[in-house]
């Protein structure tokens, strides 16, 4: 009776749902409260504003990293190799470029069509609050979407099934963004949601998809003076002035809402989809195993 008990518990507690949500909630507590009490302490100092977030945000991804490390450490009683340090410079290495090209070419696209103006340059220091934002929101959303999300169920319901789920959530959580629509959702599900689940997939590795995604988001905003997601502009280090079709701009909602972005990060979705056909790196449902 104890035994069968026993058992029953262990298959509530690994049920993924369970598993999702008791993820989700020890993480997010952690850095929540973290980052309360970081930003009271930073407070207290005489740093620059820019800084003192920089700090914060470095410390508040620091503690959404250990959070989750502990987490299924223990839950799972296993080694957390995502977040293995190996091969860490070739992860962020190319998955910064891969960021930086598939953004780049998104603008490229605006400049040709006559709707990508440079009004000025700032200096440099300009690129702090981007900076800090991009990869603080990068190694959050990818520990909760890809980490926690995406892996638990790619267990279960296998990597397609993942795959569109966690994409659809991903664009989902943006409609609450200023200027998000059901169309700029869509854009993020498949152009973001994709590209990084297929990241993940391919390499095993999380810091893969923090680079693209911290890449993209930095170039578009702290670079080229973009809106993000809809969100307000920041500082960056090329004022711009976007202006043109919603097709080709994003507009309200920033160049992420844009065609030829869904175009450009498509074709590297599938090439990464392709790889990992290629190298057996597809995991089946539990019911194909």
């Amino acid at each position: 009776m104890e035994t069968q008990t026993l058992s029953r518990k262990q298959k509530i507690f690994n049920f993924p749902l369970v598993k999702i949500i008791l993820a989700l909630i020890v993480t997010m507590a952690l850095v929540i409260i973290g980052q309360q009490i970081i930003g009271k302490l930073l407070g207290l100092t005489s740093l620059d504003r820019n800084y003192r977030n920089l700090i914060k945000g470095i410390l508040v991804s620091v503690l959404a990293l250990t959070g989750y490390i502990l987490f299924f450490k223990y839950y799972e009683k296993r080694k957390v190799t995502e977040l293995a340090t190996n091969g860490l410079a070739k992860n962020l290495i190319i998955g910064i470029l891969i960021g930086v090209v598939l953004q780049s070419l998104t603008i490229l696209v605006i400049y040709a069509t006559g709707s990508f103006n440079i009004v000025a340059v700032n200096p440099v220091s300009f690129i702090i609050i981007p900076l800090t934002v991009a990869f603080t929101a990068a190694i959050l959303e990818e520990i909760l979407i890809r980490g926690i999300l995406f892996r638990v169920l790619e267990e279960k319901l296998g990597s397609y099934i993942a795959l569109a789920i966690s994409a659809v959530i991903f664009g989902a959580l943006h409609l609450s963004n200023p200027g998000a629509t059901l169309v700029s959702a869509l854009c993020v599900s498949i152009e973001a949601g994709i590209l990084l689940g297929a990241a993940f997939m391919y390499s095993r590795n999380l810091w893969f998809p923090i680079a693209i995604h911290f890449a993209w988001n930095f170039m578009q905003s702290g670079i080229f003076g973009a809106i993000t997601s809809g969100n307000e502009k920041s500082e960056s280090l090329l004022i711009t002035k976007i202006e043109g079709s919603v097709w080709i701009t994003g507009g309200e909602f920033g160049p992420e809402g844009s065609f030829q972005a869904i175009i450009f990060c498509s074709i590297a979705s599938v090439i990464l989809l392709f790889l990992c056909y290629k190298e057996n790196k597809i995991v089946k449902p539990y019911w194909q195993k």
